[in-house]
């Protein structure tokens, strides 16, 4: 695909958005970024929602052609750095809010503020020897979130509801058959994209073992031992059962597993250690956001991502490059 890109700068820029894409679980491989983008349209389609996939696609062609106006670094551009960030708030805007017209003008808004905060992360953040992970889209999908509260134009019916945080109830917590068990763990890989299917998680692990058998290895893990973390600590089943709970921690396994560290015996004990926190991470945010009636996205990974790698532990010979080779 490189050889066919090298003369189409048509090619080019498809490679660039769909590796934008494959960057979302922090892969840098075109045709990965197309089995993603596959499980996105799939399970747009399943759920009748197709203003999901149109939006992804638009954030992202959006905050590739911002980042080539801007002329930001060409490589960066090319291995989807600028993209992945886009992908998920356009994914997340068409999710929790109304469709209309005023919506795909948010949508671009969204992208092209979404590539200069990635920017800006990634110079703050390098000098530190952090990555910038997924926090400009958390920080500007909270932001925009936000203001639909104050704007008529905007409305967010699919945002959770705002109410005072009391004692934990349990509604409903049950023990968790193989069926409902493994049905936690698809669906905690494809909400990593925001959605709610098994086709779509399949779709997705197909894409990452393309990539990396390591990735979908520790993404797979990650999956499992966040659902059996949940169901030990008692939280309610269709939290659990929907994955809800387990996209930050499949992020956080991916990340602390392969990219970050080699993996080793030694590698994967830290990462199913922060996995689970990131559990524990999640409920909290959730939580903590209820009074704002806001999700808590991808949070909890970022954060606890940047607290196990501040350490700068010598957990192998070497520490990896990086999948995308930079900041991300």
């Amino acid at each position: 695909m490189n050889g066919w890109c090298g003369s189409s700068s048509v090619c080019r820029f498809a490679d660039a958005c769909l590796r934008g894409i494959a960057q979302v679980m922090l892969q840098n491989n075109p045709l990965t970024g197309a089995l993603f983008l596959a499980a996105i349209v799939w399970a747009s389609f399943a759920a009748d929602a197709w203003r999901l996939a149109f939006a992804a696609i638009l954030a992202v062609v959006v905050a590739t052609l911002t980042a080539q106006w801007l002329r930001f670094d060409s490589t960066e551009i090319e291995s989807g750095l600028h993209g992945y960030n886009a992908t998920l708030v356009g994914l997340t805007l068409a999710t929790f809010l109304a469709p209309g017209a005023l919506l795909w003008c948010y949508v671009v808004f969204g992208a092209v503020i979404t590539v200069i905060v990635t920017r800006g992360t990634f110079n703050v953040l390098k000098p530190r020897g952090l990555p910038a992970l997924t926090a400009p889209f958390v920080l500007i999908a909270w932001l925009m979130l936000l203001a639909s509260y104050g704007f008529a134009g905007l409305s967010g019916t699919s945002l959770p509801s705002g109410a005072v945080v009391g004692a934990y109830q349990a509604y409903h917590t049950e023990p968790l058959d193989i069926l409902g068990f493994a049905q936690g763990v698809f669906k905690s890989i494809s909400q990593v994209f925001l959605k709610s299917d098994g086709i779509a998680a399949l779709l997705l692990i197909a894409g990452l073992l393309v990539s990396s058998p390591a990735a979908t290895a520790f993404a797979v893990g990650g999956a499992i031992l966040s659902v059996a973390t949940t169901h030990l600590l008692g939280a309610e089943s269709d939290l659990i059962t929907g994955g809800l709970l387990g996209f930050s921690p499949v992020l956080t396994a991916i990340t602390l597993g392969t990219v970050s560290y080699r993996p080793s015996f030694r590698v994967a004990a830290y990462a199913a250690l922060a996995t689970a926190f990131t559990v524990v991470v999640q409920a909290a945010m959730n939580v903590a956001f209820t009074p704002f009636a806001i999700p808590a996205l991808t949070a909890p990974f970022v954060l606890v991502s940047w607290l196990f790698l501040l350490p700068r532990l010598s957990l192998d010979e070497t520490n990896a490059p990086s999948t995308s080779g930079n900041e991300r």
